[in-house]
């Protein structure tokens, strides 16, 4: 295909073209169109400028600002280009992925049916954390009704919210982790709800605290270390993980990702491993209350029965009446 003859209109910083050798002419106008039309596209999906891409390219391909392009560089700014559209077509589908599963997430039990399938399926505590690829699996699930939906609990009327001192400290930890890590404190906290087991809109109960607190503090602590491992996290928890607990948690990360406890973790690997902590924490400590909440089993049904023998056990003649006449009841029905 020949070049369209005459001058076409050349992108910000373009000199004058005045060579006439093989590859040092000037952009045709049809790859000019080509490339535009690349660009057209990208800028509908980001929010870059037309100068803004021209001069990405030309940095990418090692051109000075003020270099013009020319015929033999189009190729490469082709490619270019393409990989820069590929890359915003699929941080487009994913913002919108995220946004269906936003809307879903705000009905019934459906954060807590999330929150559990992607802590079984992807070892993941978190949303945030999930490729595109995984994101768009739960949402396909959800959208057909084919995850566990867990019938809603009934909290305790004694189970208080967080009191305002100690929502302030969490909030200052997570504005310290955000500075330290570069994370959205809005992601943190969504991180924190999601390990919590709330709904949006309902508030993180006191309980949660202490765990959260502990998460927050290993958190900022890991991120300063360029090689974690399973002994620098258990270094960085507040409170230590026990002997039960480190083997779970070893057992975890071999079935997981087969490392060890020397093997160097990355971030999302820590934060999962965090995330595991803290829900087996939380678990233990439920299954705790629980136990404590048991009444004995003759309550409540022999419960004044027992307690009329005790009152009669401090008082030895009441008993021996209440000996006789039952041993008189039983003489005359037999």
């Amino acid at each position: 295909m020949q070049p369209i003859s005459g001058t076409p209109p050349r992108p910000p910083g373009d000199g004058p073209a005045t060579s006439s050798v093989a590859g040092e002419q000037p952009l045709s106008s049809q790859q000019r169109t080509v490339l535009e039309r690349l660009i057209t596209r990208l800028i509908a999906l980001t929010s870059q400028q037309n100068a803004e891409v021209w001069a990405g390219v030309k940095h990418d391909l090692g051109l000075k600002s003020d270099a013009p392009f020319l015929s033999r560089h189009f190729p490469a700014a082709e490619q270019n280009l393409n990989q820069r559209l590929s890359t915003a077509q699929q941080n487009h589908t994913t913002r919108q992925i995220v946004s269906q599963l936003t809307e879903l997430l705000s009905q019934g039990n459906n954060r807590q049916a999330v929150s559990d399938f992607i802590r079984q399926q992807y070892g993941q505590t978190a949303l945030s954390q999930l490729t595109p690829d995984q994101l768009r699996n739960v949402l396909t699930l959800m959208q057909n009704n084919q995850l566990s939906i867990p019938q809603p609990q009934q909290r305790p009327a004694t189970e208080r919210p967080l009191l305002p001192a100690e929502h302030n400290t969490l909030k200052q930890m997570v504005n310290k982790l955000a500075a330290a890590t570069g994370e959205p404190t809005k992601l943190i906290w969504q991180s924190m709800l999601e390990l919590s087991g709330v709904k949006a809109g309902e508030l993180i109960p006191a309980k949660q605290f202490t765990h959260l607190a502990t998460w927050l503090q290993a958190r900022q602590t890991l991120s300063t270390q360029s090689a974690p491992t399973l002994h620098t996290l258990q270094a960085a928890l507040k409170q230590p993980l026990e002997a039960r607990e480190w083997d779970s948690i070893q057992d975890y990360a071999r079935q997981n990702w087969q490392a060890t406890p020397q093997t160097v973790l990355t971030t999302a690997q820590v934060q999962s491993l965090l995330g595991e902590i803290f829900l087996r924490r939380a678990e233990r400590e439920n299954a705790t209350l629980e136990v404590r909440n048991i009444q004995p089993i003759y309550s409540p049904l022999f419960a004044p029965v027992v307690d009329s023998l005790k009152s009669m056990s401090a008082r030895p003649g009441l008993m021996f009446v209440a000996l006789l006449v039952v041993m008189l009841v039983i003489w005359l029905v037999i």
